[in-house]
């Protein structure tokens, strides 16, 4: 019953500071995707300029990324939107037509379509206001971003004295317990967050590539949603290849269609069974079904933010739990894993008390 009520305690106090809660998950991938580029150049400069350096190949990196998609997609977005409705359009126009003797009322759908229209027109004033209600959250995005970064910094700088001050604040007969808690926990969260980073950058890339073998238009924007759609467990995959598929039956026809589904299925399948097997390996090791109702639970409470979280927080809670089952007599758990700055183990190094 306190173990309930402590969780229920940390969702309520979650939902009450929600920007610095994301702001601060945010901090840490950044800080999951950046520490070992940061080690890497701490072992030829001071830490502060490593950190310095990281976060501005960081920053070349994603620039670049970024510039060359939207040079690549750069006026090709709404033709993408009207390869999707004329697919739809032959979708509708397969089942209207079919030589089955199955009925099948498709008519309402201009009068959807109307409807929709209708009611956009009588209620515009309405949503103008909403839509400058909204501007408010461009403000609180940015001040997230800010933070996140800010936040960032001292986490690749001086993570491990954070942590030592923190270790130096609970009773000295647990802060073995403490550490391997935070060791377990960090070594799956930072494993997942470089893991699907790499995993999304490969499905983009394998799609863009199979995409543009098969000559379908805009490749690189269909790529993109690829991508995109690979941090969204479950759903987002699936999405981005019947927005694909659609795509592709309207600019080649229905086997082209085909081919592309099965395509993209297949990079999904190579995702599942070799590609993060291979770089998760260990760290992320959760049953389909526990991703599955996480992913659910995640949409019902925080929509695509909570989808996107839902999934690392229960590995991390999985694994924290793993070690706290463990017999106190077979010690801590050799998880092969350090916090941002190389913080030493106990074992190694004891805290001495010091803030």
């Amino acid at each position: 019953m306190v173990l309930v009520a402590g969780i229920a305690l940390v969702f309520w106090a979650v939902t009450q500071v929600l920007i610095v809660f994301v702001a601060v998950f945010l901090a840490l991938v950044i800080t999951a995707v950046l520490n070992p580029l940061t080690d890497l150049y701490d072992r030829v400069m001071p830490r502060p300029l490593a950190t310095a350096a990281a976060i501005l190949s960081g920053v070349l990196v994603i620039g670049g990324l970024l510039t060359y998609v939207i040079v690549s997609v750069a006026g090709q977005w709404e033709r993408l939107a009207g390869e999707f409705n004329t697919g739809i359009d032959q979708i509708v126009d397969l089942i209207e037509n079919n030589s089955f003797p199955v009925n099948v009322e498709v008519d309402t759908r201009d009068q959807w379509i109307d409807d929709a229209a209708s009611w956009i027109q009588e209620n515009a004033q309405t949503l103008v206001g909403t839509a400058a209600e909204s501007a408010g959250s461009i403000v609180e995005g940015v001040a997230v971003l800010v933070l996140a970064i800010f936040c960032t910094i001292f986490f690749l700088a001086s993570g491990a004295t954070m942590w030592r001050w923190f270790m130096s604040q609970v009773p000295a007969r647990t802060r073995t317990v403490w550490h391997a808690v935070a060791g377990a926990g960090w070594y799956t969260f930072s494993g997942y967050t470089r893991g699907i980073v790499l995993v999304a950058i490969t499905n983009g890339i394998l799609a863009g590539i199979f995409l543009s073998i098969l000559g379908v238009p805009l490749a690189a924007p269909l790529a993109v949603l690829v991508f995109i759609g690979t941090f969204i467990p479950l759903i987002g995959a699936p999405l981005a290849m019947i927005i694909a598929a659609v795509v592709a039956l309207a600019a080649d026809g229905l086997l082209t269609a085909l081919i592309v589904t099965l395509g993209i299925a297949g990079i999904g399948q190579l995702e599942g069974h070799v590609l993060q097997p291979l770089i998760m390996g260990k760290q992320v090791s959760l049953h389909p079904v526990v991703v599955a109702l996480g992913v659910t639970c995640g949409t019902v409470v925080g929509g695509i933010l909570g989808a996107i979280v839902a999934v690392p927080l229960i590995a991390v809670a999985w694994s924290v739990y793993g070690t706290l089952r463990k017999d106190p007599e077979d010690g801590a758990p050799d998880d092969g894993a350090d916090l941002p700055g190389d913080v030493d183990p106990p074992h190694e190094k004891p805290v001495d008390g010091a803030g």
